[in-house]
């Protein structure tokens, strides 16, 4: 069978089967439109030449070309998941991929607001917001939502307005995977979102029939790129380095409720992670929750 038509069907048996995001269909299309190119120009075009060898090679190219760890372990992921499809369905009668190795990539935490810096944060949006504008109300809710509920900027976007129980302050978020959990949220962000949907969302005028939460003032659905600028620009007056964007905040909620004494299952949970080993690197605890923990247990403290 030639390799870029396998490949495409591949895409097209993840998108229907598996449930993956568009993020992640796109992720998977690019790599393997990557190793097809490189196996075009080894004079490879049949998925009965695939070895190993080969896989080894392309990523050991990669590696020349300076990609990052991360990159490179994405590759070999998307070459494993390839070649362990084509054996399954019987395009090829072994596994060319499956002991296919790359480097770990290394974790970087994003970046932590401490809660004062928070709290000036959130008080100047609500500054903002006093005026009645339309847009600050919005983005006051949006600011407020992602931080009380340490959601995803995906998941945000992707929420209607029938998703929200304001009386048992929860939200209904659709994670990855297509897995579908509910979330609290606090009396702050019930206020914002109450405000938002009151005096604010009609006044964006969505577009008939659309039920998104968080409206443009295109007047259609708030998007990952708009909720990016909006963070971004709010993290500029915030002392401090590190990443700028949505997923700082859902990091800050997740080291904040761990340094309120949060249970590590629960935030699991909360965050929609598979695994608790990913909570445990991805939530930071602090310096100040270690240095109290080692006061109250330790006999020579």
């Amino acid at each position: 069978m030639q390799i870029t038509a396998a490949a495409d069907e591949f895409v097209t048996a993840l998108a229907l089967e598996r449930g993956f995001s568009a993020h992640t269909i796109r992720a998977y299309r690019t790599d393997l439109a990557q190793l097809c190119s490189f196996l075009a120009d080894n004079d490879i075009e049949s998925t009965d030449a695939l070895t190993l060898e080969l896989f080894r090679e392309w990523l050991w190219v990669g590696t020349q070309a300076g990609l990052a760890k991360a990159t490179l372990a994405r590759r070999a992921a998307s070459a494993r998941g390839f070649t362990a499809w084509l054996e399954r369905t019987g395009v090829t009668p072994t596994d060319a991929g499956v002991r296919l190795r790359s480097p770990k990539p290394g974790r970087s935490l994003p970046r932590v607001i401490n809660r004062t810096q928070m709290d000036e944060l959130l008080g100047s949006l609500n500054d903002r917001a006093a005026g009645a504008d339309p847009s600050a109300l919005r983005d006051l809710a949006v600011i407020e939502l992602l931080y009380a509920s340490a959601l995803r900027v995906s998941e945000l976007v992707g929420l209607d307005v029938t998703d929200v129980d304001l009386d048992r302050l929860t939200v209904r978020v659709l994670g990855k995977g297509a897995k579908e959990r509910v979330v609290p949220f606090g009396v702050p962000a019930q206020s914002a979102i109450v405000d938002y949907l009151r005096n604010a969302r009609p006044l964006l005028r969505p577009a008939t029939g659309l039920d998104a939460l968080f409206i443009s003032s295109q007047h259609t659905r708030l998007g990952t790129r708009s909720v990016y600028r909006l963070v971004a620009g709010i993290l500029t007056e915030v002392p401090g380095n590190g990443p700028a964007g949505p997923h700082a905040l859902r990091h800050t909620a997740a080291t904040h409720l761990l340094d309120g004494g949060a249970d590590l299952r629960a935030v699991q949970e909360m965050l929609g992670h598979a695994s608790l080993g990913t909570t445990q690197i991805y939530t930071h605890v602090s310096a100040e929750r270690l240095k109290e923990s080692y006061k109250l247990s330790h006999p020579r403290a």
